[in-house]
């Protein structure tokens, strides 16, 4: 299983980054919308960590992307804003399965990753 982290700030990828890969799990890094599409292209990605705010791209565009390419995806969104703090992602992006402060504990990330990276 393979993480897409999509995140603008290279700081927070790198440290969710390594967190998730003390799990052992592979991981890729985008910092805008072409790099995430690229990645989904290439394949294997079984989750993504993406930012709802990214600096150059949309992370709407990623997640429609994801969802037409690979339905099985799966959206962990972090945000630090209060966009969307009443769960209505949930109803604009079908394969969203979180939506989460960016100030997250990165081990939580990392579990949910994990959780989220189970076999259903």
């Amino acid at each position: 299983m393979t993480l897409l982290i999509v995140e603008s700030n290279p700081q927070l990828a790198a440290l969710w980054r390594r967190h998730v890969e003390r799990q052992g799990r592979t991981v890729r890094v985008a910092h805008d919308q072409a790099g995430a599409v690229s990645a989904l292209r290439d394949g294997g990605i079984a989750v993504v960590i993406l930012n709802v705010l990214l600096t150059d791209g949309s992370a709407f565009a990623v997640a429609d992307y994801a969802s037409y390419r690979a339905p099985n995806v799966r959206i962990l969104f972090v945000t630090a804003a209060s966009f969307f703090s009443d769960g209505s992602i949930f109803n604009h992006v079908v394969n969203a399965c979180a939506y989460v402060p960016v100030a997250t504990p990165p081990e939580d990330i990392a579990a949910m990753v994990e959780h989220y990276a189970a076999p259903i």
